[in-house]
């Protein structure tokens, strides 16, 4: 990355140029950088953190107050904003294949109960995946849901496939697709909101004709 002074023929430019380079600003400072093109956007590393950012992303707002203001010494320490920091260290605790925290520092709070029911129902070119809440309504902040096309796999985090937030009253169900003919499975473990994981649910699947 270059940082720059009058990028171009303005004090502000941004976007791409060519394909090959780009413009825009960094903590208000312009710059200038290579234009990177993942390899392959749907690789389950980058799946997995697509899924962990929007779950973060959409609970943050409804965290309290003081669960926000807890990021304070952290966000300072990087120079960027509470929610940043939130952000950005529970991100790295999702590639170390742990759950987030909404508080710093993190204190693993109260155990979350088993899934009472995980069902998975096959559509046309897609799966409706449905977890029954109640058992882990008082505990669960959302559940990490698993996939693969082969029977006895291994939850990991390169095949997370979605971080479900739970509502704590009703079902949660989650939709996967556009799917090709196959057989896919899935399992799922509900987490608190202090980082606390609960056992796996058991692998269940179903098919796409």
């Amino acid at each position: 990355m270059v940082k720059v002074q009058g990028p171009m023929f303005s004090l502000g430019a941004s976007g791409k140029l060519g394909g090959t380079i780009v413009f825009s600003k960094w903590k208000g400072r312009p710059y200038v950088r290579e234009l990177v093109t993942p390899s392959n956007p749907k690789s389950g590393g980058q799946v997995s953190m697509r899924a962990m950012m929007k779950f973060l992303s959409q609970e943050w707002s409804g965290m309290s107050a003081g669960a926000k203001t807890s990021w304070q010494d952290p966000a300072d320490a990087g120079v960027v904003s509470t929610f940043n920091a939130f952000v950005s260290a529970n991100l790295e605790l999702n590639r170390s294949f742990l759950a987030p925290h909404q508080n710093y520092p993190q204190v693993i709070g109260a155990a979350v109960d088993a899934i009472d029911t995980f069902t998975a129902v096959a559509g046309v070119r897609e799966i409706t995946i449905t977890l029954d809440t109640v058992a882990v309504a008082d505990a669960a902040w959302g559940f990490l849901l698993f996939w693969s096309l082969s029977t006895g796999f291994t939850p990991a985090f390169s095949n997370l496939l979605s971080v479900i937030p739970a509502n704590g009253t009703t079902d949660v169900i989650f939709v996967h697709g556009p799917l090709d003919p196959d057989t896919y499975y899935y399992d799922a473990k509900p987490f608190g909101a202090e980082g606390f994981i609960g056992a796996l649910d058991g692998e269940i699947n179903a098919v796409v004709a």
